[in-house]
């Protein structure tokens, strides 16, 4: 799973976090496609943002459905003080 944070101004990408992060890779169990992993992406890609002074996004899921692990990692993100 991928996360990943675009300005819409200057079109460059701010941030990313994915489960194949060396940030996250100890902490995740064997299978990276889990709902668990997909909070821990969304509570990592939150904190970076708020080192970064971001506070506010716009959360596009692509087209995915919002549940499972689109869900999870949008929760996570919001707990950890991202705004969407």
């Amino acid at each position: 799973m991928y996360a990943q944070i675009i300005s819409d101004e200057s079109g460059m990408t701010l941030t990313t976090v994915s489960t194949l992060s060396t940030d996250l890779r100890p902490t995740l169990q064997k299978k990276s496609a889990t709902v668990a992993a997909a909070k821990e992406v969304g509570a990592l890609i939150a904190r970076k943002c708020r080192e970064q002074g971001i506070v506010r996004v716009v959360f596009d899921r692509n087209g995915f459905l919002y549940h499972g692990r689109v869900r999870a990692l949008a929760e996570a993100a919001r707990e950890t003080g991202l705004e969407f």
